[in-house]
């Protein structure tokens, strides 16, 4: 398995929008998370285990904790 792109503390921008695929309880499913350009830093770093996947949880605005994949982010 390739080690993460990203670290822990690193800063980042979604490179697209984020959606609710469900696993945001308090919003309706498919709503719009993180704008496309929002800036976050990444507070988690951890693994799919059956996948084998980076899953990264970043933290936009302060306000928002999403779990992206390495596609979803980029580095500022």
């Amino acid at each position: 398995m390739n080690a993460p792109k990203f670290q822990w503390g690193q800063m980042v921008s979604a490179a697209q929008d984020l959606f609710n695929d469900g696993s945001f309880p308090d919003a309706p499913q498919d709503s719009l998370l993180v704008a496309a350009g929002e800036k976050g830093e990444i507070v988690n770093v951890g693994t799919h285990v059956e996948t084998k996947t980076h899953i990264y949880l970043v933290e936009f605005n302060e306000k928002i904790v999403v779990g992206c994949f390495e596609g979803e982010i980029s580095p500022l």
